[in-house]
């Protein structure tokens, strides 16, 4: 047994740190001892706030007391029977929460090359649902593009697009400090507008052709009807963030009289498996984004607005519950707990 802390919401509202004792790894398994985590400022705020409803997939998966976070890097500390790869000392990325330890499969974490940062190697499952959900909209360069909210997974989608070659590429959000962000994300446009407000100037920016792509990416009910409000007809919208509740929408006016497309952007609509018909799984993706931070393509650090021992872990999600308009990255260094 190693014994150290862990993250945990006992109920809405509510981040402890606690200690906890972690099993040695059985057969296939390794145990992981944290490096970095990053906090992922939506999911896990709504698991924080309890701002979903029952009897849906969030109240499914969060149940209090609950064990948070998913953004980890660590080194293999231990391997149980059978494990040749990865190796004790190994850096290593996982799905794993906010502690200072935890198990895995094996075959669940991913080791990280040399010349990636540790830091910047903690934003690889927040890249990779959104490399996800850029590919999905099948986005071809000149495409305009509007993005509607500019937290961390918004950034995310800005760089990309930028990357893919979208002109003019809008990034619509209320917050103008994120809007700073977004223009250094590579943003040709920046509206500190509601998404609902935001139809006028786009009409304007894309000379009455609207957007052949937008992004909904704050998860919020009222923004997926502003959002086909903004495409372009045969246009595509793209629900990136996790929506937190139902949206009311006319299908008739707004999807089906013109021929609009809606896209489903979980991560969960990765394939499992690599195959020729559709290559690009979750760990195909973070191999490329670890390829783009080597390459310097796609440098996440300048995103880190806020750094916490993780001992402080419950100071952290207390500033977030403030105003998390004020941060991006804001990531907990396990090496000091």
């Amino acid at each position: 047994m190693q014994a150290g802390y862990r993250t945990i919401i006992p109920r809405p509202r509510e981040v402890v740190l606690e200690p906890h004792e972690f099993a040695d790894p059985g057969p296939g398994q390794v145990l992981v001892q944290s490096e970095r985590t990053l906090i992922s400022t939506g999911t896990e705020l709504t698991g924080l706030t309890g701002d979903f409803q029952p009897d849906t997939a969030w109240a499914r998966w969060i149940r209090y007391p609950f064990a948070t976070g998913y953004c980890n890097v660590g080194h293999i500390a231990q391997v149980g029977e059978g494990v040749e790869r990865p190796k004790v000392g190994d850096r290593v990325g996982s799905t794993l929460e906010h502690a200072t330890h935890g198990l895995a499969a094996a075959e669940d974490v991913w080791t990280i090359p040399p010349e990636v940062d540790t830091d910047a190697a903690a934003f690889s499952i927040l890249a990779e649902i959104v490399m996800g959900g850029v590919r999905l909209s099948r986005l071809m360069f000149g495409e305009s593009v509007v993005i509607i909210g500019a937290g961390l997974l918004g950034q995310l989608a800005t760089r990309l697009c930028r990357i893919g070659g979208a002109w003019p590429l809008i990034v619509v959000d209320p917050a103008r400090k994120r809007l700073e962000f977004a223009r250094e994300m590579g943003a040709t446009h920046t509206l500190p507008l509601l998404a609902e407000e935001a139809r006028e100037e786009v009409t304007r920016i894309t000379a009455d052709r609207m957007a052949d792509i937008v992004f909904e990416v704050t998860g919020n009910p009222v923004a997926v009807p502003a959002a086909m409000k903004l495409a372009r007809g045969r246009g595509r919208v793209v629900l990136l963030g996790s929506s937190r509740g139902p949206s009311t929408i006319d299908f008739h006016e707004e999807l089906h009289g013109i021929g609009l497309e809606v896209i489903g952007a979980h991560n969960r609509v990765h394939p499992s498996v690599e195959t020729p018909y559709n290559p690009w799984t979750v760990k195909r993706h973070i191999e490329l984004f670890y390829a783009w931070q080597g390459a310097g393509v796609l440098d996440v650090r300048r995103l880190i607005t806020h750094r916490y021992p993780g001992h402080q872990a419950p100071e952290a999600f207390q500033m977030l519950l403030e105003d998390r308009t004020q941060a991006l990255g804001v990531l907990l260094d396990w090496s000091q707990t």
